[in-house]
């Protein structure tokens, strides 16, 4: 008689869930912003001379003086304090991919036995965390530990509050004792600076001289999938790794095409409620929720803002979905492929420029072959996808993000841009001659006069290209959902600046030569276009055509992330970083180690994780049904009962499991050899030997899945992970 070995019931996993949200609270124009210190605020509490230094450090990027931080540090506190804050840490972003913070109490004991609470200029601008304790891809070796943490003022201080307490997080760049930068704000604030100085260079060209500055903005759609977590503590992969090592793919998937914009479940509504509550009170500018195509999974998008707040956003953005879903008895999954057969998770990243005064410098208007300035930016970007389309691939590269790339699944691992209808019609004319008309979108009918002509944009999207042009912006949608959107940032940033820094020089050696703006500026985008042009691709990402194509092409196919790695250090991006002062070569060798590291690390944590299931969980629990079915097949043979059936079934089970004891017995031996004693060599291995091994124990135990009685088998299904809720 069979025993039921589940450690779990699909039942009480959505029972007694209180799935209900005070929507009263959701006073969005009280709220927002109320746990993040405003520049109003500021302005309100500072001495007006104070301010006005404070406001050149923010907007003018002039160095900050020690009276300046001792004043806003006083405010700063103060505060903090008036929100119930006990306690301060700066809030920096390690090269981990995650956040960091260590907690100081304001509160200092006094001569008389009595504590104050105090927070000073130098503690605001400088802390000393454990650099040895991060990754530092050698810039740090273990024994020397000393770093810094250093205030950015241009980034707003938060309070984060829950019923365990309240505490104020300063945002902070985190480098070593010798100067690197440790972390993703550091490089991200210096690629401001590089855009910063030839966007405004090339816009004096184009009569935009009211603006001071040029910053980089972006908007970071995150998907996610949500599992009740009776289920998430039930499976030991997704606990480990973040996503499933072994499952079957179920019976029904996506197929339906239902769950996409669907109605949103009222236990994840008011979990996605709650979470914008928490994220409108910390400034975040969330704006759409919705099903997407996977069962279970979901996404969240902001509006735009300067990159830099927007990669500090993102970060807290998936910090509070984390910390929410629990309040729900969910588990929010960031991996960017937690189950196998159904869509991934990304993270398209809407990157534009915009001037202080609000200029959008990729906004086409109305006659987008008129507008030189627009065609000027937005060819600079397509030179800049062009000339580094290595890089752009090394910033979205991670062994999660594999499984997406080059997968079948939007977007491909090949680097192209979508410009579409309108714009590709524009470029040609400018290579043949000049542009003489835009293509316009007139009204869409829709066969009845009930319903409105809707406005028809000029072209339409495409959802298979890594890098496409949506109206007023470009969309890099390779990011990986998991990861910190700084990076990526990072790069476009720097690519652009090389852009037009290249383009700029070439307009104005044209126009010292007496050749006339109109002519220099068409001779300059033509013969750049010429060069670039191979980059931009407006059909089908996904098809078999492309791949041939873009081999033609000479574009770079870099399906893994152990590919694609060792391009980051090639001495032609070592120079663009150099160039721009973004990073030195030191910096840049750092990482390419972590990054490395990580990819090694990541798989061996899976394929032990993986060996450790097949052993423990899947071979016991078919084992146990084998036994059964051979009891009853010598049971029946004696009493002469034809078991033909069940012994047919007995073979199957047997055999799938000989081939899981097999296979888990190479993925064993591969674990234990780690290839070699550099992080190359491992991730080689991991990439060669042990990513094949994991499949190969995978195939096997996803047969047994479905062979194995419902009641023995260990771990929860897909069925159930991606419909409970």
């Amino acid at each position: 008689m069979s025993k039921n070995y589940r450690r779990f019931n699909p039942v009480t996993a959505i029972r007694n869930i209180d799935s209900a949200f005070d929507g009263k609270k959701m006073n969005i124009t009280r709220i927002f912003g109320e746990n993040t210190l405003q520049l109003e605020t500021l302005k309100e509490r500072l001495p007006k001379a104070v301010w006005k230094e404070l406001k050149k450090t923010i907007t003018d990027s002039e160095p900050l003086n020690s009276d300046v931080a001792d004043a806003v540090a006083v405010v700063m506190k103060d505060w903090a304090m008036e929100r119930g804050a006990t306690h301060f840490t700066h809030w920096f972003q390690p090269l981990t991919g995650y956040t960091a913070e260590k907690h100081d109490s304001f509160i200092t004991p006094n001569k008389g036995g009595g504590a104050i609470a105090e927070f000073s200029g130098k503690e605001l601008i400088q802390g000393e965390p454990d650099a040895s304790s991060f990754p530092s891809g050698g810039l740090r070796p273990t024994f020397e530990a000393r770093g810094y943490t250093a205030w950015d003022p241009t980034s707003p201080a938060f309070v984060v509050d829950n019923e365990n307490g309240t505490y104020l997080c300063i945002p902070t760049a985190f480098a070593s004792w010798t100067g690197e930068a440790l972390d993703h704000k550091t490089p991200l604030l210096r690629s401001n600076e590089a855009i910063n100085k030839q966007a405004l260079r090339a816009a004096r060209h184009f009569g935009i001289t009211n603006a001071k500055r040029v910053y980089s903005t972006a908007g970071c759609e995150q998907e996610y999938f949500l599992i009740d977590q009776e289920f998430y503590y039930s499976r030991p992969d997704l606990m480990q790794s973040n996503r499933t090592l072994v499952g079957g793919v179920p019976p029904r998937g996506q197929e339906l095409s239902d769950h996409y914009f669907g109605s949103i479940p009222d236990r994840v509504l008011a979990f996605m409620m709650e979470a914008e509550y928490e994220m409108y009170r910390l400034g975040i500018p969330v704006k759409t929720r919705h099903n997407e195509v996977a069962p279970g999974q979901y996404e969240i998008a902001p509006i735009f803002e300067k990159a830099n707040h927007a990669a500090d956003h993102q970060q807290l953005l998936m910090i509070t979905l984390k910390k929410v879903a629990r309040k729900y008895g969910l588990v929010a999954l960031l991996h960017e492929k937690p189950f196998a057969g159904v869509n991934g998770s990304g993270k398209h990243l809407n990157w534009s420029m915009s001037t202080d005064r609000g200029f959008n410098l990729l906004e086409p208007g109305e006659d987008p072959h008129t507008n030189m300035s627009f065609l000027f930016f937005s060819t600079a970007v397509i030179k800049a996808v062009h000339d580094h389309q290595d890089l752009l691939r090394v910033a979205v590269a991670s062994a999660g993000n594999d499984h997406r790339l080059g997968a079948n699944e939007a977007p491909p691992a090949i680097i192209s841009i979508f410009t579409g209808e309108q714009l590709a019609d524009v470029y040609e004319q400018l290579q043949n001659g000049g542009a003489k008309s835009s293509k316009k979108g007139g009204l869409l009918g829709l066969g009845t006069p009930v319903l409105p002509h809707l406005p028809k944009h000029a072209g339409d999207r495409n959802r298979t290209s890594p890098f496409a042009f949506t109206g007023n912006k470009f969309e890099f949608r390779a990011v990986g959902s998991s990861q910190s959107v700084s990076f990526p940032i990072v790069v476009l940033n720097t690519i652009v600046a090389e852009a037009l820094d290249i383009m700029t020089t070439a307009l104005e050696n044209e126009l010292e030569k007496g050749t006339e703006f109109e002519a220099a500026l068409a001779k300059v985008i033509k013969s750049t276009l010429k060069e670039s042009s191979k980059i931009i691709f407006n059909g089908d990402g996904y098809s078999d055509d492309w791949q041939k194509e873009a081999a033609k092409r000479g574009l770079l196919n870099l399906k893994s992330t152990y590919e694609a790695l060792p391009q980051l250090g090639t001495d032609k991006n070592l120079k663009l970083f150099s160039k721009y002062e973004v990073l030195n070569d030191k910096e840049v060798a750092s990482r390419l180690e972590i990054f490395t590291e990580q990819y090694f690390l990541n798989i061996n944590i899976e394929a032990e994780t993986t060996e450790k299931i097949a052993r423990t969980m899947i071979i016991p629990a078919s084992v146990r049904y084998l036994n059964e079915l051979a009891a009853i097949v010598d049971r029946g043979k004696s009493i002469g009962l034809d078991v033909s059936g069940t012994k047919t079934v007995a073979e199957e089970v047997n055999q799938a499991l000989n081939g899981l004891i097999a296979a888990n017995a190479e993925l064993s031996k591969q674990n234990h050899e780690l290839g070699g004693e550099s992080v190359v060599e491992k991730a080689e291995h991991m990439f060669v030997n042990v990513l094949p091994a994991m499949n190969d124990v995978r195939k096997y135990a996803d047969q047994l899945e479905h062979l194995v009685a419902d009641d023995y088998w260990p771990l929860p299904t897909y069925s159930e992970m991606l419909f409970v809720r």
